[in-house]
């Protein structure tokens, strides 16, 4: 459902290709709501067909040339829409958080191991959010815009802070279980 939502917020930052836009997916948007490649192929071609928006002319016809698609009027009133829209939060669903309540009743077995396989990865998340902060917003940086884009940025700080603190008590807690590994 918002997949078309955040391919119309890409395109409005800049116009772009179908590769591009995955590129960008990888480096950015990509951190929050992801999709793969033939997912946005896809959805170009819904949001052209109903109007949203618009292949950019070629500036010199060349074959095997890359589309580069705009938002058209009525993707940026979608959007206005969509933003504007009350959504209630989503209900977390987290496999790891499942096999822990699994593993009261069948065992802890491999699931200490998990726990820090997945702090780690917090971790390391956690590092590269703190250098595209660093990177990408410095103090200066004050625009509505960019404070906009920081503040989608602290939600992925302030989320994985989140996770390595949780993940650190947890394994805490594990050191006392009688039968962790």
């Amino acid at each position: 459902m918002s997949l078309p939502h955040a391919i119309l917020t890409a395109l409005l930052e800049k116009p772009s290709s179908g590769l591009e836009l995955t590129r960008r997916f990888d480096k950015s948007i990509g951190y929050f709501w992801s999709a793969t490649h033939q997912q946005i192929y896809r959805e170009l071609g819904k949001l052209e067909a109903e109007g949203l928006i618009r292949t950019l002319p070629a500036e010199q016809p060349a074959r095997g040339q890359k589309k580069r698609y705009e938002v058209l009027p009525a993707g940026r009133a979608e959007l206005a829409r969509w933003t504007a829209a009350a959504q209630d939060p989503r209900a977390m669903r987290d496999p790891l958080l499942l096999r822990l309540r699994a593993a009261a009743v069948v065992g802890t077995a491999g699931v200490e191991d998990d726990l820090r396989r997945h702090l780690e990865l917090h971790r390391r998340q956690l590092a590269e959010y703190r250098q595209i902060e660093q990177r990408d917003f410095p103090p200066d940086r004050d625009a509505p815009q960019d404070r906009l884009r920081h503040l989608v940025l602290r939600a992925g700080i302030d989320l994985e802070t989140f996770w390595t603190q949780w993940l650190t008590h947890a394994l805490a807690e594990f050191a006392g279980l009688p039968d962790a590994d």
